[in-house]
């Protein structure tokens, strides 16, 4: 059993079951780092199975996707990290005898009910904090493989970090019980350490100078002062010339440059809770290469995005599945022109500024920013310093239809005080005319043309409400 509700492991043998009687399983996945790590478990537990099937993304699962799909010929289509939210659409192909659909998400179910439905929600776990859609895939794949595919513990972990759901690098609730399976299927390590993104790729002066999240004067976003702070330190953070990385330090050196951060930050007056924030649990993927991408969840997930989120999900399902070669070094390629793009868009917001209202602040990127990276763009830019992170944020960018994007991030600490994006994102949208969704620290919707201030105006008086 993973995790502590048996009802959701039962849940998961019913959808394994229906699977394994397939002929051929059409897998649609959604194509974010959680949708493409949920595809990759899905797929290797199904090859390992001797189950025929191909693979299908979306960034929207909605009626003209669903429509593709039915005619795509496969009695049984598997849907990872998307499908709960529109029951009511898959239910209608379902009813006509198209295909029988295996719904393996985490996110607020539609008023309408399948047989092989596999989602933590169904069984009082939160979809936002204690499972992701590839910690529900991974549920499959255990009660499709049994123990043997408890290395895919691993690729859980990644889309439970890409989708946001550690709090200081901590998992939680079901999430937990996944990584205790890794780490004693020995795929994954844990440990208390720096945790800061980019500790196995970046030399020392840009893991520190881009602290965003953390923001210590002097250090974060300041080249020249990041590399007196290092040159101040009485070790020797260079081989032959270069500047080495997080990853390569000794534990000793790791100690001196962390204290030294932490008195730094104390002395520059940083509150508490950010300082708490530099040191963390971190996830490591034990038998990927040290110094690379894929040997940190965090790392992993963003590279996994880079993918997806440019029409080449091909490419990251390939590197979850195993390949280190051609697949790897596209998705390098292709990370480098999403770290651009990301940098772009912040540089973009930062010279248009941000909107506060009373309760949220929000920006329009309009067509400027792609509408597949204006929520990450976003998250990024509630931990700069030009924005309020005591309020969530809210991005728009323009959809190919002239209808907008509506991406909105907040905190964990705003959501213990009451914040529900999922709710208030949803509701706000189908005001106007629009649909939404997603989690409590995290959500999207679309709405039409025109409607972006009456939006606004209603998703401030939700957020309000719901922080009172």
């Amino acid at each position: 059993m993973v995790g502590p509700v048996p009802e959701l492991d039962a849940r998961a043998s019913a959808c394994a079951e229906r699977i394994a009687r397939a002929e051929g399983v059409l897998l649609a996945s959604h194509i974010d780092a959680d949708g493409l790590a949920s595809a990759g478990i899905a797929a290797s537990a199904l090859e390992r199975a001797g189950i025929p099937f191909e693979a299908t993304f979306a960034n929207q699962l909605d009626a003209e996707a669903l429509e593709e799909i039915a005619e795509s010929g496969f009695g049984t289509v598997l849907f990872t990290d998307f499908g709960s939210g529109q029951l009511d659409l898959i239910a209608e192909h379902e009813d006509r005898g198209a295909f029988t659909p295996v719904i393996c998400d985490h996110h607020q179910p539609a008023d309408a009910e399948t047989e092989f439905h596999c989602n933590p929600l169904l069984e009082g776990l939160n979809g936002a904090t204690e499972l992701s859609g590839a910690g529900t895939a991974y549920l499959l794949a255990r009660a499709l493989g049994g123990p043997a595919n408890r290395d895919l513990a691993a690729l859980a972990v990644v889309g439970a970090v890409g989708d946001m759901q550690s709090s200081d690098g901590e998992l939680v609730g079901a999430n937990a019980a996944v990584v205790r399976e890794g780490v004693e299927a020995g795929v994954l390590d844990t440990a208390t350490d720096l945790a800061l993104y980019g500790t196995q790729t970046r030399p020392l002066p840009k893991l520190l100078e881009y602290t965003s999240d953390v923001g210590i004067p002097g250090i974060s976003g300041d080249a020249n002062g990041t590399l007196r702070f290092l040159d101040d330190l009485d070790i020797d953070l260079r081989e032959g010339g270069e500047w080495r990385c997080w990853a390569d330090l000794a534990d000793d050196e790791k100690r001196t440059v962390a204290s030294a951060l932490v008195r730094r930050a104390v002395a520059s007056g940083v509150p508490s809770e950010r300082i708490d924030g530099l040191i963390g649990t971190t996830h490591t993927l034990a038998r990927e290469q040290p110094g690379t991408e894929l040997r940190d969840a965090s790392e992993f997930s963003t590279l996994l995005n880079a993918t997806a989120r440019y029409e080449r999900a091909d490419v990251g399902l390939a590197v979850c599945l195993g390949d280190r070669e051609g697949a790897l070094d596209a998705a390098r390629e292709l990370l480098k022109n999403h770290r651009r793009n990301l940098s772009a868009g912040l540089r973009l917001v930062r010279s248009m500024g941000i909107t506060r209202e009373t309760n949220l602040q929000w920006f329009d990127a309009e067509d400027r920013i792609p509408e597949t990276i204006v929520g990450i763009v976003a998250g990024m830019a509630l931990g700069s310093d030009g924005a309020d992170p005591g309020k969530p944020i809210v991005a728009f960018a323009e959809k190919d239809d002239g209808s907008a994007k509506v991406s909105a991030r907040g905190t964990h600490a705003l959501v213990r005080r009451g914040l529900d994006l999922s709710a208030v994102v949803g509701t706000a949208a189908r005001a106007v005319g629009g649909d939404g969704g997603g989690h409590d620290v995290a959500a999207g919707a679309t709405v039409p043309e025109g409607e972006r201030a009456a939006f606004i105006a209603r998703a401030d008086r939700l957020v309000g409400e719901q922080l009172a």
